[in-house]
């Protein structure tokens, strides 16, 4: 007497969930036992450094290199290895692969003392700086920067500063403009309960675990959820790998420079000069208008951390002619790494810094 098409059908699920279930044992053991897996593996150099900021310069991976470089400018909170998280899995690789020349500006773990950097510093002395190396160390005369999160909005203040600096593209993921549209980080750091100058004046820099606080915040829920998917894919080598990785640089974010986080509270987070250019640096004006180079913004549609609203008015903001807004599914990390972004921001990259980098 056979069995039936169901029986066999629910005695193979039974079985798989029993392997399932070994597998997630054996895997918990050696999640738990083993190190942090190695991050940041595309071959580099240091070729200028200052301070804790490092600037590389990636091996090229292919024959032929487009004319202009690519300069890769970070978040002043978070580490750049997001942007080269492990063969397959990077950014940076997947450029050096399609012929572009990138160099990326690493600002750091800020010291005691780099307390009192401030956005002039990184907008009209870091950035300027490191932009002049890499066009010494390329032999050309122009150079693409690529901004993410709030090292977009560097990026885009540097732009704007040098109206004729020796940017020819800005590309921008995920960048906050508009404090208005920051919803609960609006509220917490609301002026008549948020005291920074006391935050400043006692702590100097930032610690990254108020920051890492106020991230998961956002989502209450999220590590929970992140936790209940863990285990059921600890049978999965390649989601556990993938995972960790991604948990290793959400977990390993760095102070934020006290003074500048006094100036964004105050200057970006209460009073949004950004988003009504009315934003003072060294006592220049940051006018978006004045930024008229090809600019793309691309927002992620599932953005908890910069949500559409906040990142919405830039395009519009931005003097460029040759200008687009470019939303694809994701969150703040997944847009710009992972299985999301290999498919999705990646070509929409190399396609629009492809055109205009002969």
């Amino acid at each position: 007497m056979t069995a039936s098409a169901s029986e066999v059908s629910v005695e193979e699920r039974v079985r798989q969930q029993v392997e399932r279930t070994i597998q997630r044992s054996i895997k918990g053991l050696e999640y738990i036992s083993t190190g942090d897996p190695a991050v940041g593996l595309t071959p580099k150099d240091v070729i200028y450094s200052r301070g804790t900021l490092k600037l590389y310069h990636y091996h090229p991976q292919s024959d032929e290199v487009y004319r202009v470089p690519v300069l890769l400018v970070m978040s002043l909170v978070s580490k750049p290895y997001i942007l080269d998280l492990t063969p397959g899995q990077s950014l940076v690789e997947f450029l050096l692969k399609q012929g572009f020349d990138v160099f990326m500006i690493d600002w750091g773990i800020p010291r005691p003392e780099d307390s009192k950097l401030k956005l002039e510093d990184y907008v009209l002395d870091f950035i300027p700086d490191c932009a002049e190396r890499v066009l010494r160390d390329s032999g050309e005369d122009e150079v693409s920067i690529v901004g993410y999160c709030m090292g977009g909005q560097l990026s885009t203040m540097y732009a704007a500063l040098h109206p004729d600096g020796p940017v020819k593209n800005l590309a921008c993921f995920t960048t906050p403009v508009d404090a208005d549209g920051m919803t609960l980080f609006r509220q917490w750091t609301d002026k008549r309960y948020f005291d920074v100058d006391r935050v400043v004046d006692t702590l100097g820099n930032v610690p990254p675990e108020l920051l890492y606080a106020s991230f998961d915040m956002l989502k209450p829920a999220a590590r929970v959820a992140k936790n209940v998917q863990l285990w059921d894919n600890l049978w999965n080598d390649e989601f556990v790998k993938s995972y960790r990785m991604f948990d290793r640089w959400a977990a390993d974010q760095i102070p934020f420079p006290g003074e500048c986080f006094r100036q964004v509270t105050k200057d970006f987070m209460w009073d949004n000069k950004f988003a009504k250019n009315e934003l003072l640096l060294a006592g220049r004006r940051v006018d978006l208008g004045n930024v008229r180079i090809p600019f793309i913004h691309i927002v992620a549609e599932h953005d908890h951390i910069v949500p559409y609203e906040a990142a919405r008015p830039l395009v519009q903001l931005v003097g460029s002619e040759d200008k687009k807004e470019v939303m694809l599914k994701g969150g703040h990390v997944s847009l710009v790494a992972g299985g999301n972004a290999i498919y999705r921001l990646w070509p929409q990259l190399e396609s629009w810094l492809g055109e205009r980098s002969v």
